[in-house]
C-alpha cells in the first residue's frame, strides 16, 4: 500500500481538512479526546462533519484526562470504562473502527507491574463488548520505555488491541529509551504511529524537520519493520510536515 494510502491527519492542525482533501490523506478526529463532546454532541458534530467529508478513511482519538485502565478508585476505573464505550460508540456511528486510546500510565502513581496487571485485565474485560471490527490503538504517553505498552498487547493477546508509538512521546522528558528502541520492542503489535517533534524535553507537538528526532531515519526503521503501518501527522499545522514527506521522497505529489 502506498504511503499517502496509510498517511492521517489529526485535526488538531488547523489545514488538516484541506491537506487531506488536497493530498488524499485520512484524518484522524481529535474532537473525541475531549471527554465531554462525547456528552454534548451538537457542539462538535458539525464540524466533525465538515471535515469528514475531505477524506474517506479515519481513525478517531478518544477521550484520556483523568482516565486509565489501572485506576484505584473503583469509580474513576468505572468512569474509564464508560468513557472508553462511549467512544466506541461515537465511532460507530461515524463509520470509524480504529481507535487511539492512551494507556493512562501516570510515572510515581502507578508501579509498572500493577499498570500492566490492571491493565489486561480491563481490556480482557473490556474488548468483547466492543463491536467485533474495532480496533483499539494503544498509545505510549508518560513511559519511560516500551515494556508497558509490550507486556499489556502481549498479555491480553486480542487482534483488536494493537500498538499505536508516538515517536514525540517517546522522545520526551518522560522517555529513557531512544525512540528507535521503541521500534522493535513494539514491531509485533504496531499498527499505527503519531509523528510529531520535540527537543527531547517537552512534548511540543512540532513539525516532522524541527527539533530534535531523526524523522527520516526513523521513519525508514519503520518502513522497513512494519511496511503496512499508518501514521498521522499530529502537529498543530501539518503543512509543512507533508512537505518534509514529499522531499525526503515519502510522499509523492498529488
Amino acid at each position: 500500500m502506498k504511503f499517502r494510502d496509510r498517511l492521517y491527519v489529526s485535526t488538531i492542525a488547523s489545514d488538516a481538512a484541506a491537506l487531506a482533501a488536497e493530498h488524499g490523506l485520512g484524518l484522524e478526529l481529535a474532537q473525541f479526546c475531549i471527554a465531554e463532546n462525547l456528552d454534548d454532541e451538537s457542539g462538535c458534530l458539525p464540524e466533525v462533519a465538515a471535515q469528514m467529508r475531505c477524506a474517506r478513511r479515519f481513525v478517531l482519538h478518544g477521550p484520556y484526562c483523568e482516565l486509565s485502565p489501572a485506576s484505584i478508585d473503583p469509580l474513576a476505573l468505572a468512569l474509564t470504562r464508560q468513557r472508553y464505550l462511549q467512544a466506541t460508540r461515537m465511532a460507530a456511528n461515524l463509520g470509524v473502527s480504529r481507535i487511539v486510546i492512551h494507556t493512562g500510565y501516570i510515572p510515581y502513581v502507578y508501579e509498572p507491574c500493577w499498570m500492566v496487571e490492571r491493565s489486561v485485565a480491563f481490556w480482557k474485560a473490556l474488548l468483547p463488548e466492543l463491536p467485533q471490527d474495532t480496533v483499539i490503538l494503544l498509545e505510549n504517553v508518560m513511559e519511560d520505555g516500551p515494556a508497558i505498552q509490550r507486556d499489556i498487547l502481549a498479555a491480553v493477546n486480542d487482534r483488536r488491541l494493537r500498538a499505536c508509538l508516538d515517536l514525540g512521546h517517546a522522545n520526551a522528558a518522560c522517555s529513557k529509551t531512544p525512540a528507535a528502541d521503541w521500534i522493535p520492542a513494539l514491531a509485533p503489535w504496531l499498527s499505527h504511529v503519531h509523528i510529531h517533534n520535540n527537543f527531547g524535553d517537552r512534548d511540543l507537538h512540532l513539525p516532522l524537520g524541527e527539533g530534535a528526532l531523526p524523522m527520516e531515519a526513523l521513519l525508514r526503521q519503520l518502513e522497513a519493520a512494519c511496511p503496512d503501518v499508518t501514521y498521522t501527522i499530529e502537529t498543530m499545522a501539518a503543512a509543512s510536515s507533508v512537505y518534509f514527506l514529499q522531499s525526503h521522497g515519502f510522499l509523492e505529489q498529488p
